[in-house]
């Protein structure tokens, strides 16, 4: 069988319904604890209710990133895989260069060039690389979670605004340790990540414009097509 026809095959798609599944319960049975702890406390139903609804609506305009990701990351893994890593625990940006390192470890040109060329014997060890970097830190979270967690509080009751722009900066710096890797791929990817980055910045000046504060849930989806779109036309203009 080839790269494509085990990343895509039925076997697959059973393992990874069935964690998916087991996921699915497991939140379902946490929400209704969740649920009936609040009432057992004396909240009102009505508070539970618009908690709920809000909760939902704040969850699923953000994963119209995620799904558009989907798209990128199964044309080149697979669709199971994709879903899996995607729905449970990862991020794009992530899973598409641990898969790369993997491919480009193994001797090919990209995680592209090693689906075209159907090798079936790295199926393994993309899979391992792209769980086991990410697994480390939801087990070191285990241990050091609740310290960290006390210390950003701290910094953020101390010194206020500071301690919440240092808290974002820092979750921003970790993201973008990605990014130089991306712009020395190419011409492509460099043009790619500047349209991104002033798309960004657009929007963030419409934002502020126009008052409508309930669109920044869009901007990273908006920002995730836009991009996409844009790698055609660079791709025509630079080769």
């Amino acid at each position: 069988m080839s790269f494509n026809e085990i990343m895509n095959s039925a076997l697959l798609y059973t393992l990874v319904g069935a964690g998916i599944l087991f996921i699915l319960i497991f939140c379902g049975v946490t929400f209704i604890k969740a649920y009936r702890h609040g009432i057992a406390i004396g909240m009102p139903k009505e508070k539970l209710r618009t908690a709920i609804i809000s909760s939902a609506i704040y969850t699923i305009v953000p994963s119209i990133s995620i799904v558009i990701g989907l798209f990128s990351l199964s044309a080149v893994i697979g669709v199971p895989w994709s879903w899996f890593r995607l729905s449970v625990v990862g991020a794009v940006t992530y899973e598409l260069m641990a898969a790369d390192m993997a491919a480009t470890g193994a001797g090919y040109e990209s995680i592209a060039a090693l689906n075209a060329a159907g090798d079936p014997s790295v199926i393994g060890t993309i899979m391992f690389v792209m769980s086991i970097g990410i697994m480390s830190g939801i087990i070191l979270i285990l241990f050091f979670g609740k310290k960290i967690q006390t210390g950003v509080v701290q910094a953020r009751s101390k010194n206020g605004v500071v301690g919440a722009l240092l808290t974002g900066v820092l979750s921003l710096a970790i993201i973008e340790a990605f990014l130089p890797l991306q712009m020395m791929k190419g011409k492509v990817y460099l043009a790619v990540v500047l349209t991104s980055c002033v798309i960004t910045l657009l929007q963030i000046q419409l934002v502020k414009i126009f008052k409508i504060k309930w669109y920044r849930n869009f901007i990273m989806a908006v920002t995730l097509v836009l991009g996409m779109m844009s790698s055609l036309v660079w791709i025509q203009i630079l080769g």
